[in-house]
């Protein structure tokens, strides 16, 4: 067997064992290792690349808004945390808490934050007190602690990198509509940098997070019809404030607490991105957070003038504001296009002394591996075009994917055996009931992804009990 052989082989079919796959993606294209500490991992460089690459294009977007960066502690004193019961008691079986500095028993436990409402609310009590102050417009980037229980890499890991945005204002209107906004920020980063169709909804109050009014989340499906909860923002009220008497003094000299909100995108998104776009060779990655877009491979390099004429096409495409690799190491050719599809690179360019000759170069696409001559004078402006034609195409193949697989539902008989035998999403009414909720996910495992925004038809009925529909529901597995 070759060694070309076995590398393609070293992936276990999409088809055949997804968890396998999956795994099998993470370390085979280098994107992350196991550590020695148990629910943890290392980002390895080509992983660490593309979460540069995510948090790029989301600070982008938050500063285009108004957010700025700040930096708050990793550690919360336990009294500090106890201040929002519900906030708590929420992340309480998360927490991992420092109990010695150095060989001295510490006189308060810390908590290593699992997130960082109370650090916000303890430093916005201090600094508002105008409504000149208002709105605080703040975005952090770190990395968090929860002792998850069951771990797998990105999914679900003890430390992980996310933003946490939390934000200050002086109404309930103007909090909300920062919710909202932000929750449709998140969906267009996830449409047009992942390529990554996603439902947008309200959680149910049993799914909200922990001390908020309400959460709202963007919910993307795997190829395996499984849900990822991808992002979610929250409108937090004034309970937090309240907890921690944040006041201003508003126009009218009247004392009125801040209305608040909190949001987050993690790393785990990397994970989504494998398992909407990857396929049996490897990672399929969307150019906008691919660490090289375009890898150019010179055939025959030994020959003259070919290494010269990759080079030239490097330059280029570089001098376009295109990120690309040169690979003009001594391995064969086949073992250089396993490996870089392997790694989801969008464009490969091959050229050669025939090619040469001919005045052109061809351009491989990573997703359909269609083959495209190219002159060598129109490179820098047909490749760009080839780049975008694949986002297009990959965010077209998961939006099929997700319509494809919402089944329409309205009877409990049915939707216990849709559930059990079909991978998707369910779309049915509920009553609002909690017990309702609860019945589904004890029968089936599945729970409310996001309740929708559409309107209820006025005979609709709970799937469950049967008693008139209050909301049309999206629920599904979930990783």
């Amino acid at each position: 067997m070759s060694k070309i052989e076995k590398m393609v082989q070293s992936i276990t079919p999409r088809d055949d064992d997804f968890a396998r796959w999956y795994t099998d993606i993470c370390t085979r294209a280098e994107l992350c290792s196991y550590s020695s500490v148990k629910g943890c991992i290392i980002l390895r460089p080509y992983g660490y690349a593309i979460w540069e690459l995510i948090t790029a294009e989301l600070d982008r977007r938050f500063k285009a808004t108004g957010h700025e960066n700040v930096m708050m502690p990793m550690f919360i004193p336990e009294g500090l945390l106890q201040k929002e019961k519900d906030h708590v008691e929420g992340f309480a079986p998360e927490v991992a808490w420092v109990t010695h500095g150095g060989d001295e028993q510490l006189s308060e436990r810390l908590c290593i934050r699992p997130t960082s409402e109370t650090l916000f609310c303890d430093h916005y009590a201090e600094i508002i007190q105008s409504w000149r102050d208002l709105p605080k417009l703040y975005n952090q980037w770190v990395s968090v602690v929860r002792w998850e229980k069951t771990t797998r890499p990105f999914l679900r890991t003890r430390e992980f990198f996310w933003q946490e945005g939390h934000t200050a204002h002086a109404t309930a209107e103007e909090a909300v509509k920062e919710t909202l906004d932000m929750l449709d920020l998140y969906a267009e980063f996830f449409e047009n940098a992942l390529a990554i169709p996603v439902l947008r909804g309200l959680k149910s109050d049993s799914e909200k997070f922990a001390g908020a009014v309400q959460t709202f989340t963007v919910e993307a499906m795997m190829h395996d019809g499984k849900a990822l909860q991808s992002g979610t923002t929250h409108y937090l009220g004034d309970g937090f404030a309240k907890a921690f008497d944040i006041q201003f003094t508003d126009k009218d000299n009247t004392l009125r607490y801040v209305h608040q909100t909190s949001w987050g995108i993690s790393s785990r998104s990397i994970g989504g991105l494998i398992m909407v776009h990857g396929d049996d060779e490897g990672l399929v990655l969307p150019p906008a957070v691919a660490p090289y877009q375009v890898v150019v491979i010179p055939i025959a390099q030994h020959k003259e003038g070919v290494r010269d004429e990759a080079v030239k096409l490097v330059e280029q495409l570089k001098a376009v504001g295109l990120r690309v690799l040169l690979d003009d190491s001594d391995r064969m050719p086949g073992w250089k296009f396993s490996e870089h599809e392997m790694k989801g690179v969008p464009i490969r360019i091959e050229i050669g002394p025939r090619d040469i000759k001919e005045g052109q170069c061809i351009a491989v696409s990573r997703d359909n591996r269609e083959k495209t001559a190219i002159s060598l004078q129109q490179v820098a402006k047909e490749v760009p075009v080839l780049l975008a034609e694949l986002h297009k195409r990959i965010y077209q193949r998961a939006k099929r994917n997700l319509e494809d697989r919402i089944y329409d539902v309205d009877d409990w008989e049915s939707f216990v055996e849709t559930m059990a035998t079909v991978p998707g999403f369910i779309r049915a009414g509920w009553c609002g009931s909690p017990d309702c909720e609860a019945k589904v996910k004890e029968v089936t495992t599945a729970t409310s992804r996001c309740i929708s925004g559409q309107d209820v038809p006025e005979c609709a009925l709970c799937v469950v009990c049967g008693k008139p529909a209050r909301h049309s529901v999206y629920w599904g597995k979930a990783y």
